[in-house]
Order: structure tokens, then C-alpha cells, then sequence
């Protein structure tokens, strides 16, 4: 079972411009990238729908979010949330033979 193809935003922005263009038909676009002509409709709607956001003032672009890094973090919060408390158990048990010196 194959995974679908993530592209790239500047990708899809690259072809939808060119579909907007209309110098070529989106069977010939779809040929020239790679891509199906469903795709292209999809991004070029996209675009079109989303171009006033570029002229909107005062409103700043929310960050994009990594979703990669996120579940690295989250991986590595993991990590360290065990070995902190597999230390913690550590220290109990020297803090114990410490206060209770075996004879």
C-alpha cells in the first residue's frame, strides 16, 4: 500500500500559478509535473480563495507549525520524563541506605 505524496506548498502555489496562467490545459500541466488534474483544480481554487489574505493589514501570519518537530519533542519530553524518573527512584534508594546503614 503506497503513501500519498506530500508536496512541497511552494510546489503546489508554483502550479497552481501556472494553471491561473491558462497557457497550458491542466491535462498538460498535470503531464509536465508530475501530478493529477484534480490536484491542479484543487490548488488553483485554493489560491484563489486565499489570495485576498495576502492584502489583509494588521494581521500577522500564525507561525506554521512542524509537525515532524513536534513529535520529536514529544519523543524526547518522553525520554527524559523516564530517565527523571528513574533518577528520582535512584536518589529515594541512597537517601534510604544512607538514613539506614546496613550492620
Amino acid at each position: 500500500m503506497s503513501k500519498r505524496k506530500q508536496h512541497a506548498p511552494e510546489f503546489k502555489a508554483k502550479v497552481a500559478l501556472e494553471a491561473l496562467k491558462g497557457e497550458e490545459t491542466a491535462a498538460e500541466l498535470a503531464s509536465r509535473f508530475g501530478v493529477h488534474p484534480t490536484m491542479i483544480h484543487q490548488w488553483k481554487r485554493a489560491l484563489l480563495e486565499g489570495a485576498s489574505g495576502v492584502f489583509e493589514r494588521g494581521g500577522k501570519k500564525a507561525p506554521a507549525i512542524d509537525e515532524e518537530q513536534v513529535k520529536e519533542l514529544h519523543a524526547k519530553i518522553g525520554e527524559l520524563a523516564v530517565a527523571n524518573s528513574f533518577l528520582e527512584r535512584i536518589q529515594k534508594r541512597l537517601d534510604c541506605s544512607r538514613s539506614h546503614p546496613s550492620v
